[in-house]
Formats: structure tokens, sequence, C-alpha cells
């Protein structure tokens, strides 16, 4: 950055600092509460001495990183949310679908898609550490790639909460059914769905500390459930039949046939129980340092191997991929298609004894992700509109750093959750869904685009490596190994959409799977239509902007904080800094 650059986002920077706050328009409770939802206007930068000068480009970036997000969120509370929105129903219930396709495969596409993860997150930390924007996976598309790239790859990504927002209303009711089942599961979707809008109206605390204890929840559950099941691999436990080991592993065996189309059928399950690793990086304007991100996002690559691939193994080991309970399931919440139940009824009487306690942890699993579908898409909408690509309304928040409008738009989505008393609304969601279908693969490519796109732009530059305020522990090649493992599972789940397990070919199920392709084909060539631009497809690396979007100040003081956790760790022994690599 020049000294006449550097000069100029100062004075922009010293601008900000002295607008003058809301004043207090009363004392009393009441008062607070009313003018707690009133509009927050301190943090534009409406009046700056050099804002004027700025482009419209810097302009937005200036804008996206002076929202007035609270700084609320700590380490544990990021780590939580790394951990807990991951350990979903993909996991506990979707997991049987993939087993189906053979122990073998299971892991196989376990791994695949744990790898392009644990590349996708690394991306998003070292560029979400260095531009802390909300909504950051669209908006560093459009600040890397191209503005038509980063709104068809935002819009897709936010309809994927949102749809996902009813479809978890619907399950939170059925789960709650299996205890309730005379009471109509309308009232449990009401319920649900007011006290997931409640917690976030209390703002990135709410959120955070609701999920802090449910994701201890799912985590003691999945622990005792690794601990039991190695007993039972072993030959222990009550009604034990002796040791098991890697006996379904033989008979009926490793894989399903046909070997490489059920391969490529693991890789939707996968990516479903996988998603919501990314959300951490959502929460870097949010944080109280990002540094407290980074750690986050160091331990995703024990996360995916405590968590995944250590129970992908016990499940394989515990259950036959052609046990018929596995795809039995009535719907994605129903337990008894759950491996984790059937591998402990599998033992004898223990198996009659867990449905209720795994019923509960599923119901924290689903509800869990309500309270992050309203987190996610709510930032989302706020996000793209500040960047001009939704309407203005859209990027209201109030004096609390809440972004009402797009809570209000997360709700009236949610409210489609009363479909519950529809015959036809597994019809509805499957192409709800449909619109949104391998979001996560086209997403999770864009991150780590953004960041090989980022190392190309700073080297085109002359910049150096240490104005990086992290960088992936997997650096550059990290996002060109998730670009290619991504672009890869895409072509892999086109081609078992095509050619499905089991069925035959039809129109209806290639879309089931893949309409989200033709949808961002289409929303990337309205917004260019939109732009009237033609000639530029890309941006050039010399043209990307490095400088906009982070304050100097706070920009300088993490640099200086890195340098000194550097010198701390490096005065450590060997197991601590080893740790700390990873972590």
């Amino acid at each position: 950055m020049d000294e006449f650059e550097s000069t100029k986002l100062s004075k922009v920077q010293f601008s900000t600092s002295v607008l003058s706050t809301p004043s207090n328009e009363g004392n009393n409770l009441i008062h607070r509460f009313k003018n707690s939802f009133k509009r927050n206007d301190s943090p534009a930068i409406q009046e700056g001495l050099l804002y004027s000068e700025l482009s419209e480009e810097e302009k937005i970036q200036w804008d996206l990183a002076n929202q007035p997000y609270k700084k609320v969120l700590d380490q544990r509370h990021l780590t939580m949310i790394a951990i807990g929105g991951t350990l979903g129903t993909g996991l506990f219930i979707g997991l049987g679908e993939s087993l189906a396709s053979g122990p073998a495969s299971l892991l196989i596409g376990f791994l695949l898609v744990g790898a392009s993860m644990l590349c996708v997150v690394q991306c998003g930390a070292e560029l979400s550490c260095q531009y802390p924007v909300s909504g950051s996976y669209a908006l560093h598309a459009s600040r890397f790639i191209d503005p038509s790239v980063g709104f068809s790859i935002g819009i897709n990504y936010l309809l994927m909460w949102l749809i996902s927002y009813p479809s978890e209303l619907v399950g939170c009711s059925l789960t709650i059914s299996y205890w309730a089942p005379s009471v109509n599961p309308a009232a449990w979707v009401a319920i649900a769905f007011v006290l997931s809008m409640l917690l976030n109206l209390f703002g990135a605390r709410g959120f955070a500390e609701s999920e802090f204890y449910m994701s201890i929840f799912k985590i003691v559950a999945l622990f005792i459930f690794i601990i039991i099941g190695i007993v039972l691999i072993a030959g222990g436990g009550p009604d034990s039949t002796g040791y098991i080991g890697t006996k379904y592993w033989h008979d009926p065996g490793s894989f399903a046939v046909p070997v490489f189309k059920n391969l490529c059928n693991t890789f939707v399950s996968a990516a479903y129980s996988f998603s919501g690793t990314e959300m951490v990086v959502l929460t870097s304007t949010e944080a109280r340092s990002v540094s407290s991100v980074s750690r986050a996002a160091k331990g995703t690559f024990w996360r995916i191997i405590i968590f995944y691939i250590v129970t992908v193994i016990i499940i394989g080991c515990l259950v036959p991929y052609n046990d018929p309970r596995l795809i039995s399931g009535s719907s994605s919440e129903d337990i008894t298609a759950s491996p984790f139940v059937i591998a402990l009824s599998n033992t004898g009487a223990m198996g009659t004894r867990v449905s209720h306690f795994m019923n509960a942890v599923i119901l924290i699993a689903v509800f869990s992700v309500c309270n992050s579908c309203v987190y996610a898409s709510s930032r989302l909408i706020q996000g793209l509109a500040t960047a001009g690509q939704l309407p203005k309304i859209c990027a209201y928040m109030d004096r609390n750093g809440r972004p009402l409008v797009g809570m209000a738009i997360c709700g009236a989505f949610g409210l489609l959750g009363f479909l519950v008393v529809s015959k036809n609304q597994g019809t509805v969601f499957t192409w709800l869904f449909a619109l949104c279908s391998i979001s996560f693969f086209t997403t999770w490519f864009c991150i780590c685009f953004c960041q090989v796109r980022f190392r190309m732009a700073m080297k085109a530059q002359g910049r150096s490596k240490d104005d990086i305020i992290y960088r992936s522990t997997l650096g550059i090649y990290g996002g060109i190994f998730g670009c290619i493992l991504n672009v890869l599972l895409v072509i892999g789940e086109i081609y078992v959409s095509a050619a499905p397990v089991g069925s035959p070919s039809s129109a209806a199920n290639f879309f089931e799977y893949c309409m989200s392709i033709p949808i961002m084909i289409a929303v990337y060539i309205g917004h260019r239509v939109y732009r009237r631009d033609w000639r530029h497809w890309y941006i050039k690396r010399m043209d990307i902007d490095l400088d906009s979007g982070h304050s100097l100040e706070d920009f300088e003081a993490t640099k200086l904080e890195r340098d000194e956790d550097k010198k701390y760790v490096s005065s450590k022994p060997l197991y601590y800094r080893i740790y700390r690599f990873f972590c």
C-alpha cells in the first residue's frame, strides 16, 4: 500500500470515528427496548474528508467493513459454532443412506468431501480474517472474481439457508411427534419458529450462547456413541454375540455394486453432513478478534477426523450395508433409519432403550440448524444489500446490530413450515431444495478459487505475504486442491443424477439434484444484463482491490497480535508447537 493510499484511507477511517452516536431517548426499560430497533446509522461514512474521492467499489468495501455489528463472539463460541454447525441430521440419520453404498464407499466419500472441507475452511478463514465482511462468500467472489459470479453464488447459497429453515422446522415437529403423536404437528412448528426467531432477536450473543450449549450436548452424545461403538466392536457390552471387528466389511462386503456409481452417490450425503462447517467464517464480523476465527478454522482437521471419519468407521463395522432399515425411513428425521440406532439395536436389548435418547439428540441437532438458518441467511441478506446486490431496505440494521429485515425475510420463508399439515409437503420441499441442490460444492469451489485469486493478486501487485493477517496452513496449494476436488465432486454428482443407483434415468431425478446449475447460469446472465457489462468477464489480477475493506488501525493491531503470538508459540516445547499448528 503506497503512502497516498495509506493517508487517504486513514483520513476516511478517522472520519468514521468522529460521527455522532444516537442520543439516548429514554432511560427506562421500555424506551431502551423500543429504541433498540431504530436504525443504526453511526458507522456510515457519508461525510468523510475523502470519502467522495473513493471509487464506487471502494465505497462499497468501506461500507461493508464498517457495519455496526456487535463484537461479542469469543473463542469458545466460534469453536462450538464450527463444531456444532456440522453435527445435524446429515450425520445422525443421513449417514444411513450413504452406508447403503457400502462401508468403503462411505469412508472414501467422507474422506474426499472432508479433504475438500478442510481446504474450504482454511481458504475462507484467510480471506475473512483479511477482509471481515458480512456475507463474505458472495462478496469475496465479487471482489476477486467478478460481481456477477459473486451475485449468482450469493443468491444460490442464500436460497439454501432460506429453504432449509422451513424444512428443519418441519423436522422439529416430526421429531417431537415421536413422543406426542396425537398433537397437531403445526403446533410444534410454531413453537420452534418462535423460539428460533427469539434467540436471534437477542443478537449474535443469543445465537452463539444457544449454539454453545446445544453443541456441547451433541458432542457429548457423539463421544458416548464412539466409546460404546468401540466396546461393541471389540465384543463387549450386554447381549454381545462376540468380536465383530471388520466382519461386515467381508460379508456382505466393502462396496455395493456398481462400485463407482455408489461411491458418487455418497457425495451429496457427505456434503449435507459437512455443510455448516464453513459458517464459522460468516462470524468474522462479530468476533472479538480475527485470531479467534483462525483458531476455530485450524481445528477443522481434528473435527473431521474425530467426529466424522472415526464415526464412519465405527458405523461401517456395526451395521451391514444391506440392512433394509438404512433406507426405510419415512423422512430425514426418522430415527428408525438412523445408523446409530440400528447399530445399537443389532447388539441386543440396548437398542430398545436408546431410541428416546437419540430422538432427543436429533431434536437438538435439528433445532440447532434452525437457529443457524436464521443467523446465516439474515447476515447474507444484509451483506448483499449493503453491496448493492439486493434492495437497500434489506441492509437495515438496528442499534443492537441486528439485521432485522434479513431476519424478517427468513421468518417469511419459515412460514412454509406450516406445510407440515399438507399431504404434498414432501413434494414441495423436494423441489424447493432442487433450486439449490449442489450449492455446497459450487460455494466451496468459489471460496477456494477466491483464495487462489487473492494470492495471485498479491504476487502480481508485489505485495508481501507478511501483509496477510492469517495464512492458510495449506497455502495457495490448498486452494488449488480444493478447486479441483470440488469440480470432481460436482461431476460425480451430475453423473449419478443422470444415471441414479437402483432406478432408471429420468429428467425429474436429474433436475431434482442438478437444477441449481441452470438457475445459477440464468442468475449470472441476468445480473450481467442488469450491469450491461459484456466486456469484462473477470477482474484482472492487477485491478483487484487489496486495500479497501478493513480498518488500517485494526489491520496493524492484528498483525502485531499475530507476530507476538508467533514469538510466544516458538518459545514453547515441540509438542505445544505441533498442537498450535493444528489448533
